[in-house]
């Protein structure tokens, strides 16, 4: 179906050029499953980029071959591309709110993949539209097919992404973090989806994704990508049953589990190498526990392990890693105790820590009343209200100084509508009902400077990295705009030696502050996200899906570098999540939320040991598993 021939792609860029994959091979055979895993920037989604041909304008490919059902498409013209693109082949794209169009309403932006592709014109097409949104999750799609993707929360507007990407059945699928902004319960609607389609039409599917409960239960073969090679491929049972390569092991160390709570998660020190500089070595040794002196001298290649696997003729395994490839592997084995002149076993980076367990404390932080929302729904020519949307409905909650409240449930439920309540960003926009009590004083009460005072005490993470980033403005100005408004006693040294100890406490370079969003994989514009909303020195956060778009070790670091400001600064937490590994790990409380109303609280271990509410129950059967085979 797919064949990758040693693709090499380059970006020009400021820093010079930026070998974004460099030798990458993989082929994927019709109807499988083949996912491509990795730490954010490592080069996963410009390979998806690559194969379809939509790099940016200072993107190319310098070398190799792309084969898509025997037909080499680099060379095609694009009128030719175009008709493969979207037809034959489809794509989910990793973010949905800058991948849709904000002028067209949802239905015809489905209808026009469908007419362009297939046969259908018209009523037909809007009709096969209908059933496509209503297929993957949408509610009342009739309704909703006129909706344009602002009136939409963000996992039904990836929904209507994959909606545009399978309208036309297209006979491969490059799915890039597919059900990233998805809750569980419409995730597995989706994934099954994804399996039907692959049973009924041989459907082939690249799956890019960080998620690795998601792998292990729909890819047949998966590979592990880092620094724009791939460093690991085997199959999925092999993977995740005895990783070879130890940035799979490390990585799957990092996944948060709710037997780790009270401990600090194994989150891999540092971050992927610029990919502009001239590599000499493994490219991980700098990040690896098992690092020896060749690892610094020679550059390992992808090779068979020097054990192979009694199945190797029917499952091919390859390793990019001299402790599995030399010859003088036992060698090495002496060598791995000294890293960087500690042990393995004490490396903070690597091994976990148990910390004390924050323990709230009685102070109520933030009391939130009977809270409602209603949207106001227009029609008629003049465009005058005609009814009102109910998004949240008489909620009630409440969040006690250094506690952790996480707040769960379907994508449109009301969770997101909720937190910007709170944080006071539907003014105007929305008719507020109840009361949010922030130290006894109510958020919903103040105005001008008073306002502008609370807003330094509540901050919040969006769930989109990107659309909630100005794209005109450098990192250091979209970091510093929070400290001029809201921290004005703060000169311009302070401000530039507070911001550059924020971008390495949240995982990035320092040379990050002169770039634009526009220059960061998703994952690091989500920390880029999370360094603004600290930047204020915040009682409360209001972490809208915070680590949905990182992979499994950043998001290890994030959420203890959250847990570690908790204990130091007594931070509280709104958590907007869907992951419940997350949910189990870090929150005291939590909270289950359908159709604007609060089903069912309690703390985190009893509520999701024994669930009362059958939706509750619902919701955590729903959750994927990571399957260790």
């Amino acid at each position: 179906m797919l064949t990758i021939t040693d693709l090499k792609v380059a970006i020009d860029a400021d820093a010079g050029l930026v070998r974004a994959i460099d030798g990458l091979s993989l082929s994927i055979e019709r109807g499988e499953t083949f996912a491509l895993v990795g730490e954010s920037g490592c080069g996963k989604s410009m390979t998806a980029l690559a194969l379809m041909r939509l790099l940016p304008d200072n993107g190319r490919v310098i070398d190799g071959r792309v084969e898509i059902e025997g037909q080499e498409t680099l060379s095609l013209p694009e009128s030719a591309m175009r008709r493969l693109r979207g037809g034959r082949v489809g794509m989910i794209f990793q973010e949905p709110a800058t991948s849709l169009n904000p002028v067209m309403r949802v239905g015809d932006q489905i209808v026009e993949a469908i007419e362009t592709h297939t046969a259908l014109r018209g009523p037909a097409a809007r009709a096969k539209a209908i059933e496509w949104l209503g297929r993957v999750g949408i509610p009342e799609p009739e309704r909703r097919i006129d909706d344009y993707p602002f009136r939409m929360s963000g996992g039904q507007k990836q929904r209507v992404m994959i909606a545009i990407a399978l309208a036309a059945e297209p006979a491969f699928l490059v799915a890039d973090e597919p059900t990233t902004a998805l809750d569980v319960a419409i995730q597995a609607q989706i994934l099954e989806l994804l399996k039907q389609l692959q049973r009924e039409q041989g459907m082939g599917l690249l799956l890019i994704t960080h998620d690795l409960a998601v792998v292990s239960g729909m890819a047949q073969r998966v590979a592990l990508m880092y620094a724009g090679q791939i460093v690991e491929v085997a199959s999925a049972a092999e993977f995740f049953s005895e990783p070879k390569h130890p940035y799979a092991r490390l990585l799957l160390q990092s996944l948060p589990e709710a037997q780790k709570r009270g401990t600090t998660l194994a989150a891999i020190a540092g971050t992927v190498p610029p990919l502009s500089q001239a590599f000499v070595g493994c490219r991980f040794a700098p990040r690896c526990d098992r690092v020896f002196d060749r690892c610094h001298r020679e550059a390992p290649v992808l090779l068979p392990p020097v054990a192979p696997a009694l199945d190797a003729a029917l499952s091919p395994r390859e390793v990019r890693c001299w402790l599995h490839v030399s010859p003088t592997r036992g060698e090495a084995a002496e060598a791995i105790p000294a890293v960087n002149g500690r042990t393995a076993s004490a490396n903070p980076a690597t091994a976990p820590q148990t910390t004390p367990v924050v323990r709230p404390g009685d102070e109520l932080l933030l009391d939130v009343q009977h809270l409602s929302v209603r949207f106001p729904i227009r029609s008629g020519v003049f465009q005058r209200i005609s009814s009102h949307a109910v998004a949240v409905a008489d909620v009630s909650l409440q969040i006690r100084r250094g506690e952790t409240y996480a707040l769960v449930g379907e994508s449109g439920c009301g969770k997101t509508t909720l937190g910007k309540a709170i944080v006071q960003l539907l003014r105007g926009q929305a008719q507020i009902e109840g009361r949010a009590m922030l130290d006894g004083r109510d958020l919903f009460g103040l105005h001008g400077e008073a306002l502008r005072r609370a807003r330094r005490s509540v901050q919040m993470i969006f769930q989109d990295p990107y659309a909630s980033l100005n794209p005109r403005m450098r990192v250091f100005e979209l970091l510093e705009e929070g400290l001029l408004t809201l921290r004005p006693e703060l000169d311009g040294e302070a401000r530039r030696t507070l911001l550059e100890s924020l971008v390495d406490r949240v995982g990035l370079r320092r040379e990050a502050l002169q770039r634009y969003p526009h220059e960061f994989s998703g994952g690091q514009r989500q920390r880029i996200a999370i360094a603004r909303a600290l930047a204020v020195e915040p009682r409360l956060i209001v972490c809208d899906e915070p680590t949905s778009a990182l992979d499994v070790s950043v998001q290890a670091q994030i959420l203890n570098l959250l847990k570690q400001l908790q204990r130091e600064l007594g931070l509280s937490y709104l958590f907007i999540t869907h992951h419940l590994g997350v949910v189990e790990y870090i929150a005291d409380h939590v909270a289950v939320m359908h159709r604007g109303r609060i089903e069912e609280t309690g703390p985190t271990a009893a509520l999701l040991a024994d669930p009362r509410e059958a939706y509750t129950r619902r919701l955590l059967a729903a959750v994927p598993r990571l399957v260790r085979f």
